[in-house]
């Protein structure tokens, strides 16, 4: 149980079926979930955060080099169950969404979801809350929009005054973290990706809630977010 929430959310799915090409050559004999950040892999930062929030059992989708995951995860014990979902053929997002949803233990309980390539740490008690006070199907967490690009600063007369690198602006996006209540499972597609089919149509119906994440959040998807989520991580000395 998710202690503070008002329903229970024991069981999550973890998306970490992509095979990570814009991180090779660190991906080449890894699946992208277990790219270590300071030390330790993506997926373990995972585990422990859901761990401490209550979750008891979680779904790995998974495809490419599905056996170097179940070898990593069968090396330890951990305080909650964990099973792999290993895709016959690439389902995309969606489609591994759904295909693992068929493997949660509890089917008619809500359930969380995220990206295996997503660094966060925020309340999931107020994550299930929003959801649960809305009433919604579906609720993404949303991060907000951290530009690559340095912007530039300009006076009335259009001088560059300076440089900002990479700020944060006023838009949201999202953060690759879900709770979905069960009758989502329908909606999934059995291949692609729920960002085109079912979340426009939840929109559409007013069933779908987003929640702004006011903690850590890094997308971990290039060479260099390694390098920087890492020195991240141990400022802030997780």
């Amino acid at each position: 149980m998710i202690h503070g929430a008002k329903a229970q959310v024991r069981q999550a799915i973890i998306l970490a079926g992509g095979q990570g090409t814009r991180m090779r050559p660190l991906t080449e004999d890894s699946p992208k979930a277990l790219i270590p950040i300071a030390g330790k892999a993506i997926l373990d930062w995972q585990l422990d955060w859901l761990v401490g929030g209550g979750v008891e059992h979680v779904v790995i989708s998974c495809g490419y080099l599905a056996e170097v995951l179940d070898e990593h995860v069968s090396s330890r014990r951990w305080p909650l169950e964990i099973e792999l979902a290993v895709e016959p053929e690439s389902l995309g997002r969606g489609g591994g969404l759904r295909f693992a949803a068929g493997r949660l233990p509890f089917p008619k309980e809500r359930w969380l979801a995220f990206n295996g390539d997503v660094l966060t740490r925020f309340s999931l008690a107020d994550f299930v809350d929003r959801h649960h006070e809305v009433e919604a199907a579906a609720t993404i967490a949303l991060a907000p929009y951290r530009t690559s690009w340095g912007i530039a600063d300009l006076d009335a007369a259009d001088r560059v005054r300076g440089f900002e690198q990479s700020p944060r602006l006023p838009y949201w996006v999202n953060g690759g973290g879900y709770v979905f209540e069960p009758s989502i499972v329908e909606l999934l597609p059995e291949r692609g990706d729920h960002e085109d089919t079912t979340f426009p149509r939840l929109a559409i119906d007013g069933h779908l809630a987003g929640f702004k994440i006011d903690g850590y959040w890094r997308g971990v998807d290039t060479v260099k977010d390694v390098k920087e989520a890492g020195e991240e991580v141990t400022r802030m000395g997780w």
